[in-house]
């Protein structure tokens, strides 16, 4: 009986602990996903090429189309480069999740689906998007949104369903989309700047150019290089500030918003903490918190928080957002740190037990609330889970125990 009480408690404890491991176990990996299926080997090996792989796996609620190698053979006979290559297959990757269920269930029997192609910000108008239609008889139509309504595709068969993670499909032949197709300059090649000046940032990036600072963004650009781009209403109202700055504080200030690492947004909201800058200079830290709140992320420096607003490119290497604040770092503008001078009291008063003690005045070289807040919910966390282990270990122990 003693024996059998014990075993019963090892495989409820062994059971829990897995529930808990598991849950940190949901990360796909979409070249694992189809090496099982060598009949996608070409699809596979391009999705590795163009580096979709890696953002496939770092994304979040995502459904793949693929395609067989005799249906990838109509693609590699036109002979694309490899960034006009990406394109189309991004145009492959919806950002939402469809599973076989759900695409024989579409509300109203069509959706309009938005791709990684889109998110790129290469994709005019609503080129990005693919028709996803139930058609008669059982089908689903598959078709790209520039590509005059035709639904050149079907659905084959599902690959592997992690269900609202990742959905890998098979449809039925490559989408055909004049836009995706088109010749695509190299990444060093993309100018920056006109992707800013078209999405409401245009302000900031006339200033990129006439500091000079675009070079460094763009020397970054190929290893990785992410972007937070004040508004234009939002640079205009701080103009004055920035006319007082010296030239090379300009160039300081403009480099504050670039992070030399790529972040897609999913990222951002897992890599909480503090980040280096294009500005970050030995001692001169140029850093700044990221932190998010359900689906709200926010730059923290020690001066102004800002709020990410919006997603004018997101493509691995190169992430540029939108934001409704200029970021103030510290290095720049201490003066905003400073409390003002307390006044000379007339007289001593004598001391009272009863009385508050006065609040410790800002330091400007501590770390920001918010951040210790996170450490301590961090330490109440861990504390937590090694509670849980020890409450199920007494648990066992009973068991053992009578």
């Amino acid at each position: 009986m003693q024996l059998s009480r014990s075993l019963t408690g090892a495989i409820f404890l062994t059971f829990a602990l897995g529930l808990l491991l598991s849950s940190t176990t949901n990360a796909h990996n979409i070249t694992k996903i189809l090496a099982k299926h060598p009949e996608f080997s070409t699809f596979n090996h391009y999705l590795t090429i163009t580096h979709l792989a890696d953002e496939i796996n770092r994304r979040e609620t995502i459904t793949v189309c693929a395609v067989d190698n005799a249906g990838m053979s109509d693609l590699l006979s036109k002979h694309l480069t490899v960034y006009a290559m990406k394109n189309v297959l991004s145009l492959h990757i919806l950002l939402d999740y469809f599973g076989a269920k759900k695409l024989h269930q579409i509300t109203n029997g069509t959706a309009l689906a938005a791709t990684m192609f889109q998110a790129t910000g290469a994709a005019p108008g609503s080129t990005g998007f693919v028709n996803v239609t139930d058609l008669k008889g059982g089908k689903v139509g598959f078709g790209a949104e520039d590509n005059d309504g035709k639904l050149d595709a079907t659905f084959v068969k599902s690959l592997q369903e992690i269900p609202y993670n990742i959905s890998v499909i098979q449809i039925s032949k490559i989408l055909p989309s004049p836009e995706a197709e088109a010749p695509t300059p190299a990444p060093n090649e993309l100018n920056l700047t006109s992707i800013m000046s078209k999405k409401g940032c245009k302000v900031f990036s006339d200033m990129l150019i006439a500091t000079g600072a675009i070079d460094t963004f763009y020397d970054n650009a190929d290893g990785g290089l992410t972007v937070f781009c004040p508004l234009d209403s939002v640079i205009t109202d701080f103009a004055p500030k920035y006319k007082n700055l010296t030239a090379e504080k300009k160039v300081s200030l403009l480099l504050y918003h670039g992070i030399p690492v790529y972040e897609s947004m999913p990222m951002l909201k897992s890599n909480n903490g503090l980040m280096n800058t294009l500005a970050t200079d030995g001692a001169n830290k140029y850093d700044f918190t990221v932190q998010n709140d359900g689906e709200v992320v926010t730059l923290k420096t020690k001066i102004v928080t800002a709020r990410i607003v919006g997603t004018l490119i997101d493509e691995q290497p190169l992430a540029v957002y939108t934001i409704n604040k200029v970021l103030l770092p510290r290095e720049l503008f201490k003066a905003a740190l400073t409390p003002a001078p307390a006044p000379a009291p007339e007289a001593e008063a004598p001391k009272d037990a009863d009385s508050p003690t006065a609040p410790e005045p800002f330091a400007p070289d501590s770390e920001p609330e918010d951040q210790t807040a996170s450490d301590q919910n961090g330490s109440v966390r861990s504390k937590g889970g090694i509670l849980v282990a020890v409450v199920l270990s007494v648990w066992l122990g009973a068991f053992i125990v009578f």
